[in-house]
């Protein structure tokens, strides 16, 4: 586990006893929050933990990832209520200065029978990071913003595939949901992660795709799909993306 890797989970971990101190990792003074319902800065964050430690939170990182200054995880919280999401941080240094995240409601088990977070959480294929963000790129590109579902042979293995979504599957989500525009691509080894804005039922919604790829295929994929609060409900002016 990298240095940057564990700042990380002892500030998500922090949650749980409402630490103010999980938060000296991040830099206050240059810190930008995207999460429109969370005020700016580590202030913000400080009041942000105390409010959930009233709950009796848990908070389990599932997996974690790091691709330059950026240090990325998937995650599941009980904050009175079972949640998924993803976080994303930025670095400079040993330090925060930026923040963004996708939480949904935890649902499923799907048809399969599988969790929004079951599967493989150990990365593999170190040497392969940058390959694979640009198969998830094309593929994000062709597939999903394109919606030429008939190329999905050319990036996903059918016959090793595993999709975690809780209720529509990915070839079904191509043509139940509008992406837009992707804003980000995130990678270490073997996992990739997609983050895009778009319409989901005409509601603005980030959708946050994670996969992991094998031999220049999609082997697995999760996912959380969140909508983006009204403007008028923004505690900061930095925006979601």
């Amino acid at each position: 586990m990298s240095h940057r890797k564990n700042l990380i989970r002892a500030l998500l971990k922090g949650i749980e006893i409402g630490d103010p101190a999980a938060v000296a990792v991040v830099n206050q003074a240059k810190y930008i929050q995207h999460n429109p319902q969370t005020h700016e800065g580590g202030e913000g964050l400080a009041a942000l933990f105390k409010r959930l430690a009233t709950t009796s939170p848990r908070v389990n990182i599932v997996r974690a990832f790091e691709d330059g200054d950026y240090v990325f995880a998937h995650t599941e919280y009980d904050f009175a209520k079972r949640n998924i999401g993803f976080e994303v941080f930025r670095f400079e240094g040993e330090q925060v200065v930026e923040h963004w995240d996708n939480i949904q409601p935890r649902k499923g088990p799907n048809a399969a029978g599988l969790s929004m977070v079951d599967g493989t959480t150990e990365v593999t294929d170190l040497d392969q990071g940058e390959a694979n963000r640009e198969i998830v790129r094309r593929f994000l590109a062709d597939v999903v913003i394109g919606r030429r579902v008939e190329l999905l042979d050319q990036y996903i293995d059918k016959g090793r595939y595993t999709d975690y979504s809780p209720e529509i599957l990915l070839a079904e989500k191509i043509t139940a949901m509008n992406y837009e525009r992707t804003h980000r691509i995130l990678a270490e080894g073997s996992f990739v992660l997609g983050v895009s804005e778009g319409t989901n039922q005409d509601v603005h919604t980030a959708f946050y795709d994670l996969f992991r790829l094998s031999e220049g295929k999609i082997v697995e994929h999760w996912e959380t799909t969140e909508a983006v609060a009204p403007r008028s409900e923004w505690k900061n002016d930095n925006g979601k993306f």
